[in-house]
């Protein structure tokens, strides 16, 4: 595995051994779980945040209310018919 040294605050580095140790995992995973943690909170903010700008502006929330009743009447578009059987989920 490729590494790179990053530079921690004791404290961040202590609070990084001490989850380690509880999860009996490394520090690199604890390190690696926080980060992806962090993005997926971002990457929530950033839609939260285009959809309050979206429904902002009357005309392009309407525009996307539009579209979403498209889609809604395609989900079981000729679906219906078949059958659906809820044992073969895994």
């Amino acid at each position: 595995m490729a590494g790179t040294t990053v530079r921690l605050s004791e404290e961040t580095r202590a609070i990084v051994k001490e989850l380690a140790g509880k999860t009996n995992e490394s520090m690199q995973d604890v390190l690696a779980k926080a980060v992806e943690s962090y993005r997926r909170e971002q990457f929530w903010r950033e839609t939260n945040q285009a959809y309050a700008e979206m429904r902002a502006n009357p005309e392009e929330w309407k525009e996307y209310q539009d579209e979403l009743r498209l889609w809604e009447n395609t989900l079981m578009d000729g679906l219906e018919d078949e059958p659906y059987d809820l044992s073969d989920q895994t």
